[in-house]
């Protein structure tokens, strides 16, 4: 039988494939393999397949096609979601398919395939990351249905025969799910290509991400969402020599596939900077025969670790971000005239990656032999040349959580009891190992080294473009070393002993005293003591928090400390210290109230803590990838539920339910109702914590809550009143930095910071520092506001960025935003009426993985309601 796969278009709008493009993709297929249309009533392109439309037809396949189609969940989303892939390779293949994978795994620790009888090149083939990005998911399919029913054809009977496809249709369901509803919500007669329509114009939040609203293509290393976890087991349990993850860009553009743009990481090969000339080069072959323009090496870089492009890369796969313009919807009218169909986009995913699994086909062994060189080659460049020590006496929760991390993602991690002696110094608490040597070096350099430079050639480029006035080229953030982001001590020693391995699963060490006679404290030391005090806060257990170090029984306790007394407690103290067992927190035993130095519990040094109710706003005017974060990481890290109340309804909310109010990072200034109704909750006594850009709309007017003011550029003046003149006094324009002068704006912004780790000092007189007196935080700083910092008779200066010496941590910084983010806020707090307002000027929950930066959070949102009754 002979079908065409994209002949059935969209009647209505009188669309159809051109020949040379329905050429290239008609075949006679198997009628023992159901099509789309037989499974869930329509063909690719035709419609939008939801989540449980693209599960059902890949159990449609695998129960045709059993010898030759593997369905396997790797994960579950937040909403409860399956997430699956499909290993699809020739019945000879299938049938030896578990001796194929453990010939993989051998592989990935650098033996050579010549030694390995069963072993083939694995092509990983993923779709959909972004929930609204839609036109792969559907490409998927049609794929998935090409290699399982054609017949007679020598290309598919090739990448069958001498390789593995896995296909992962769905990254996101959860998000491809919310843009499928809203959209079919607002489906008529029939689709329109206009780009102001509602479908394409999605409600809050968009589909792009997932249920707790993370942009899963920045969380491949921080793992911190379930479809990530799920994802990177998969592919480390396949071992792929290439990668694809297919994405959409706006509907204006045409379609990106590699080489890369710069800059790349500096761990990325010369040898797999190769492989992607060599795989677009057969992309190009197949979109010329198709007529489809595109481009390469513009746009989108490999240097972040976090991409689904750059983890795979530096682990040895030859790893490929693919862009379709999106239709975002059936139609979408470009700008230019031409009409984009959403069947377009699934044709071009189709066809780029058909191309794809046709390149490794026809060159495994040569993919098989330089994965195995990678990896061996990792392991051998690097032996002699150190292992990370990290010492368990700093965060030590976040140490050990950082460690399963880390082994997650197949990376040996070992703990060396204390005391112990490495690096030519003491570590009493003893110490985690991670050498160099190994076949994930690379990776283990991105992620643990102190700084990753970029190419110098790229910064002089950027340099020059910025001397010119025109934007810098930097994708993402310049800086994610792990180590600096969770607050602890990494050093890199020549030479250190390595203790028992730590695997991913692993239970936390036991750290929790039985409680005392008088009851036991808490230290405020990291994360997991936060996630215990919530947790008994939860279940009506009451603490005192110090805002004064003391000392008791030889034992210094740090401020914030949470003292639970029998006092307070007289039953479930001893179930208290087994959940801290359970956590991994540390509890210290306190015989008696008496203290050696400082305050003693009845003291004003110490405030009674409740677990506080915690309102964020949610909806239109609010940044989701900020709600998502902040939310996430206070609800699962930490243990604090939050309320969303929309954004439209919080002027008329009851709001004195709640002690804390959340605002995320906003688009704009928020309503003047919504402002007026924030600052009198304030006022009454609420604690009010904003982020970033939001401060900027309490920052003025009768709604105040800081006395807070953005600062220009370097050199430039606040602008007055605008020019009404027609006319101006002539001028010579001698050179040309005079003509830069000239047309430079006269009130300009500092330039925009791509992201970085900045240093810090903290102000140890406010209690919301709490928690850094040994060693103030690393922050995460990007974006183009820089704000004065406050006057004393304002209110404080909680934590301020280091002088311009050492204030870059990690990264790079434009040499005069480094000059003037000097000494500014980073945190800040004032009085409001009864309540207090407390301000972050960069968000310090950015994509969970600043969990060294959680003290701060948890100071505001669980210390200062208590601290402001």
């Amino acid at each position: 039988m002979i079908r065409l796969f994209f002949a059935v278009l969209l009647a209505t709008l009188g669309l159809a494939l051109p020949a040379k493009a329905q050429s290239m993709l008609d075949g006679t297929f198997d009628d023992s393999i159901p099509t789309l249309q037989q499974v869930v009533g329509h063909e690719p392109g035709q419609r939008i397949s939801s989540p449980e439309q693209a599960l059902t037809y890949f159990e449609a396949l695998a129960e045709a096609a059993p010898d030759r189609f593997r369905l396997v969940e790797y994960a579950t989303s937040w909403e409860g979601r399956p997430l699956v892939y499909a290993v699809i390779s020739s019945a000879e293949n299938m049938a030896r398919i578990d001796d194929v994978q453990a010939d993989l795994q051998q592989l990935g620790n650098g033996t050579s395939p010549a030694q390995l009888a069963n072993v083939l090149p694995v092509t990983w083939l993923a779709y959909g990351v972004h929930g609204d990005e839609i036109s792969s998911t559907d490409a998927a399919l049609a794929l998935a249905y090409h290699l399982l029913a054609s017949e007679g054809d020598a290309l598919v009977d090739g990448i069958m025969d001498r390789s593995v496809v896995v296909i992962d249709p769905s990254q996101n369901p959860d998000g491809r799910a919310r843009f499928v509803h809203s959209w079919r919500q607002v489906l008529g007669m029939v689709p329109f290509a206009d780009r102001n329509v509602a479908g394409p114009d999605q409600p809050w939040p968009g589909g792009r991400f997932n249920h707790y609203l993370f942009d899963l293509n920045r969380d491949w290393f921080a793992l911190t969402q379930p479809e990530t976890r799920g994802k990177v087991a998969a592919v480390q349990a396949w071992q792929p020599v290439v990668l694809v993850d297919a994405h959409e860009m706006g509907g204006d553009e045409t379609y990106f596939f590699p080489p890369s743009a710069d800059p790349f990481n500096p761990h990325i090969t010369t040898g797999q900077r190769q492989k992607q000339v060599l795989l677009g080069r057969n992309i190009a072959s197949w979109m010329d025969r198709a007529g489809e323009p595109y481009f390469t090496r513009e746009v989108f870089d490999a240097f972040y670790p976090g991409y689904g492009d750059t983890w795979p890369t530096l682990n040895g796969s030859i790893a490929m971000t693919f862009e379709q313009a999106s239709a975002r919807g059936l139609a979408w009218e470009r700008k230019d005239g031409t009409l984009l169909t959403y069947a377009d986009g699934v044709r071009n995913h189709f066809i780029t990656t058909l191309a794809t699994a046709q390149t490794v086909a026809d060159n495994a062994d040569l993919f098989l032999q330089d994965y195995a060189e990678y990896r061996r080659s990792a392991a051998a460049g690097e032996a002699g040349r150190g292992t990370y020590v990290i010492d368990l006496a700093q965060r030590t929760w976040n140490a050990e959580q950082l460690a399963r991390r880390l082994a997650f993602q197949g990376i040996a991690v070992s703990r060396v009891n204390g005391p112990a002696n490495a690096c030519g110094r003491s570590y009493p608490m003893g110490y985690l190992a991670i050498s160099r040597s190994q076949p994930a070096a690379r990776l283990i350099r991105s992620l643990l080294d102190e700084n990753v430079d970029l190419p110098a050639d790229f910064i002089a480029a950027q340099e020059a473009r910025r001397s010119a006035d025109l934007p810098h080229e930097l994708y993402d953030t310049t800086a994610w070393s792990v180590g600096l982001m969770s607050g602890l001590d990494v050093e890199l020693c020549a030479s250190a002993a390595t203790g028992r391995a730590i695997s991913a699963e692993a239970p936390m060490p036991d750290r929790a005293d039985e409680p005392g006679a008088f009851g036991l404290a808490v230290r405020w030391t990291d994360s997991g003591q936060v996630r215990l005090v919530a947790d008994a806060l939860r279940q009506g257990f009451v603490g005192r928090s110090t805002d004064t170090a003391f000392t008791a029984g030889g034992r210094e306790f740090p401020r914030g400390t949470v003292v639970f007394s029998r006092g307070d407690n007289p039953e479930g103290l001893d179930a208290l210290a087994a959940h801290a067992r359970t956590l991994g927190a540390e509890t210290v035993a306190l015989e008696t109230g008496w203290v050696d130095t400082g305050p003693n519990l009845g003291s004003d040094k110490f405030a009674r803590l409740m677990m506080p109710r915690v309102a964020m706003l949610w909806d239109d005017g609010i940044s989701p990838l900020s709600a998502g974060s902040l939310r996430f990481t206070l609800e699962q890290r930490l243990g604090i539920p939050v309320a969303p109340i929309r954004t439209g309804t919080v002027a008329a909310a009851d709001l004195v339910r709640y002690q804390v109010l959340l605002v995320p990072e906003t688009y704009g200034a928020l309503d003047s109702a919504v402002r007026e109704a924030i600052s009198g909750y304030a006022q009454g006594g609420g604690v009010v914590v904003v982020m970033g850009e939001a401060l900027a709309g309490f920052s003025e007017g009768d709604d105040a809550l800081f006395a807070l003011v953005t600062e220009t550029a370097l050199g430039t003046e606040p602008e007055g009143e605008e020019e009404t003149a027609t006319q101006v006094a002539g001028e010579a324009i001698a050179d040309e930095a005079t003509y830069r002068e000239t047309i430079a704006s006269g009130a300009g912004q500092p330039d925009t910071l791509p992201g970085a780790l900045l240093n810090t000092a903290i102000d140890s007189t406010v209690f919301l520092s709490a928690g850094y007196d040994d060693a103030a935080p690393v922050v995460f700083a990007s974006g183009s506001t820089i704000h004065a910092p406050l006057a004393r008779s304002e209110g404080s200066n909680v934590v301020r960025f280091a002088d311009a010496d050492s204030i870059l941590a990690s990264g790079y910084l434009w040499d005069e935003n480094r000059r003037q983010m000097a000494f500014k806020p980073f945190m800040v707090s004032q009085t409001a009426g009864s309540g207090m307002a407390i301000g972050f000027t960069h968000d310090p929950s950015v994509r969970g993985y600043l969990d060294g930066l959680d003290l701060l959070l948890a100071n505001a949102v669980l210390v200062a309601p208590a601290r402001v009754r």
